[in-house]
């Protein structure tokens, strides 16, 4: 079946909390309802980290707690409309992430304080989640009690022990950072190595720290879940996503640091990346730890199991982000300060996806397979059934480039006018050439004058089977309100829409265009 969506990551919407949450969702999947969509992309819902990034997460298993609606919270009873009635005068356009912690934390706490640890409810989800809700709960206590414990320290007698082991594979910067920021493997030697001895002090030391974690993660699943509920009585999927690495700091890696390339002291020592591509002449050096598919192989590929069917309880197709990188991947030393040192490794191919198949059953995957792409990646997403992705913005530059709709050889794909990645339309055509701008408008028989729409329709009009339009693209916003730069460190992930932003007329125009071409 046919059908088209919108891509809007939940941070976006629009609240006095300074960042979009749970709490606006049933009034978006209306509009959504309205405009005739039938599926909502997200972004990853992780419990995000220092750099505010959905692709670098504390765990891959948690929710992120900024995303819990505290209006909903006080109709569970948790919260009083006191509570929750002042916020500070935050942008609405921007998330301000440093000010929204603080500001969500304290209200987070009071609803804690509120809470029954008693609930049937939450002592399921508790056990249901063990595997890995334990280990997280603790990492960020932990990561909080050095963070406080450090705060007024420089350069004692730990931080320099930690500054001889890191300093030949990391700057001085980023040691800073690590160890002011409680990185795991500069915890203390015994809680780092989890002897269980450590683990169960840190524990009992930081019992309701750690019940505060589990309590948000509770909430989370409860809000979340309810939503998707909604969305689907109304006919609408959700689209999710899995980034196909971890942080280096996560209680993934913590735990588990078997199943990457991290040495006995905790140090990542070959990080993943891409070689230079459209995005980026130096390639993009993500940072991330790289699997050690041997060892994940002989557990079956277990973790990966676990981890798809965490993801499929909070939505119905998942988006593979780096598909590319199941076939081979970038590797790039530990310590390179671009990517462009990097060579290609093979990975697990299709293995990993039988194991999952096997385990879970036919599963809807989209594979982002976008970028440096060889024969084997193509004939593992085609061999899989897997639909790839389009971005219009990538096409118009020859009339044989792949991405332009009438060079689509079938119809298993989705088509987008742009990715989070990606720049706005408006953005997007306002930089390109008079000769490129020519062509895009004789490609479509336009005047320009409405390009974002004009690309909305070609996308929906295309023979691929989906259609996702960035929630930007619909509004008509530019490049002010682009989501993510690759390879620039600042900025990012803080787009948000002001109320009244989706109005019935953007609603009235994708429905008509969404009958139009039977989607």
């Amino acid at each position: 079946m046919r059908k088209c969506g919108i891509l809007a990551h939940p941070t976006s919407f629009p609240s006095k909390y300074g960042i979009g949450d749970i709490g606006y969702g049933r009034e978006f999947v209306d509009f959504l309802e309205k405009a005739g969509q039938r599926m909502w992309q997200i972004l990853p819902l992780g419990h995000t980290g220092f750099g505010d990034s959905p692709y670098q997460s504390f765990s891959t298993f948690a929710g992120n707690p900024l995303l819990i609606s505290p209006e909903l919270m006080v109709k569970e009873g948790l919260l009083d409309e006191k509570d929750i009635e002042y916020a500070p005068g935050f942008n609405a356009k921007k998330v301000e992430y440093g000010r929204v912690i603080d500001f969500k934390y304290d209200i987070y706490k009071k609803a804690f304080a509120n809470f029954d640890p008693n609930d049937r409810a939450f002592k399921a989800y508790c056990r249901k989640n063990a595997f890995w809700l334990e280990d997280y709960a603790l990492f960020m206590a932990c990561k909080n009690h050095f963070i406080a414990e450090r705060r007024n320290t420089y350069e004692s007698k730990e931080y320099k022990a930690y500054y001889k082991s890191a300093q030949k594979i990391m700057t001085t910067d980023a040691i800073k950072d690590c160890f002011y920021g409680g990185a795991w493997n500069s915890f203390p030697k015994a809680l780092r190595d989890r002897e269980p001895s450590a683990l169960e002090k840190y524990g009992r030391m930081l019992r309701r720290d750690v019940d505060f974690y589990k309590f948000l993660q509770f909430e989370f699943s409860r809000q979340w879940l309810e939503l998707k509920a909604y969305a689907n009585k109304k006919g609408i999927e959700i689209i999710g996503d899995i980034p196909i690495f971890v942080a280096s700091d996560s209680s993934d890696t913590w735990s588990r640091r078997e199943l990457f390339h991290i040495n006995t002291k905790g140090f990542t020592t070959k990080v993943a990346g891409v070689p230079p591509d459209y995005f980026s002449k130096t390639g993009q050096l993500w940072g991330n730890p790289l699997y050690n598919w041997k060892n994940h192989k002989a557990e079956g590929y277990g973790w990966w199991i676990k981890r798809t069917e965490s993801i499929l309880e909070y939505v119905d197709i998942v988006r593979i982000d780096h598909f590319r990188g199941f076939e081979s991947y970038w590797s790039v030393p530990m310590g390179e300060e671009t990517a462009v040192n990097g060579k290609w490794n093979k990975g697990p191919a299709r293995e990993l996806f039988d194991a999952i198949e096997e385990a879970l059953g036919s599963l809807h995957i989209i594979a982002e397979d976008l970028g440096d792409l060889n024969e084997e990646v193509i004939k593992l997403r085609d061999e899989l059934g897997l639909p790839g992705m389009k971005i219009l913005q990538f096409a118009f530059n020859d009339s044989s480039n792949a991405y332009l709709p009438h060079n689509y050889e079938k119809d298993n794909y989705v088509v987008y006018t742009g990715t989070h990645d990606n720049d706005t339309t408006i953005g997007w055509y306002s930089e390109q050439s008079d000769k490129d701008k020519d062509y895009i408008r004789r490609y479509m028989n336009v005047s320009g004058d409405d390009i974002n729409w004009d690309l909305i329709r070609l996308a929906i009009a295309s023979s691929a089977k989906y259609a996702v339009i960035p929630v930007q693209d619909v509004i008509g916003l530019d490049k002010s309100a682009r989501m993510n730069t690759p390879g620039v460190g600042d900025g990012n992930w803080q787009f948000r829409f002001e109320e009244g932003s989706l109005t019935e007329e953007m609603a009235e125009k994708l429905k008509y265009l969404c009958e139009m071409f039977n989607r």
